[in-house]
């Protein structure tokens, strides 16, 4: 099981988590074309390697953070405040 460093909470594991996708996602517009609406709802990168996602603490502060995750084995590198940019996510 993983385990994920809440920055509010401490180390938790996988399990108090729900994963939230990939950073960034970005909604379009509401005068976007369709083609535009679909790639939004069902297109995503699915690098092979490092990946940067969002995760809810469902079962502890409830709060939203980033994580840095390998596809390849699934470990988490850094997490930090959703907020927070790429380069300065913390562990």
């Amino acid at each position: 099981m993983l385990e994920i460093n809440c920055p509010w909470c401490g180390p938790r594991p996988e399990a108090e988590f729900r994963c939230g996708g990939e950073i960034p996602i970005i909604r379009p517009t509401p005068d976007c074309t369709d083609r535009e609406w679909a790639a939004y709802l069902h297109e995503r990168t699915n690098p092979k390697g490092m990946h940067r996602e969002r995760w809810l603490h469902v079962l502890g502060c409830g709060m939203w953070i980033a994580a840095i995750r390998s596809t390849i084995n699934h470990h988490i590198t850094r997490t930090g405040p959703l907020a927070a940019p790429h380069d300065e996510a913390s562990s």
